[in-house]
């Protein structure tokens, strides 16, 4: 996953969100830190297309790296630092 074309992108967005305050603007809605970061923010920072970082946020966040949540019409993406660490686990393991 992290290996593909897209993989560069998809550890980049995982980078910036380990500290959003850092890497985004404030948001009108939500906090950047307790909720996350809109997908928006995250293509614009990426320099793509919003279908472009969905399809990125979809995949980190179906493998369990994100978490989604809704406020008004807008998804923000956080990290889930305990599905990370576990992965992170599993790979020091040799998995």
């Amino acid at each position: 996953m992290l290996r593909t074309p897209g993989g560069e992108r998809r550890l980049a967005i995982l980078e910036w969100l380990k500290d959003p305050a850092r890497h985004f603007p404030p948001q009108r809605h939500g906090d950047l830190v307790r909720d996350g970061v809109t997908a928006d923010a995250i293509a614009a920072k990426l320099g793509v297309r919003r279908q472009v970082a969905d399809t990125h946020l979809t995949l980190l966040t179906d493998l369990g790296l994100l978490r989604a949540t809704r406020i008004k019409r807008r998804v923000h993406y956080r990290r889930d630092e305990i599905r990370i660490a576990e992965v992170a686990r599993m790979f020091e393991k040799g998995w």
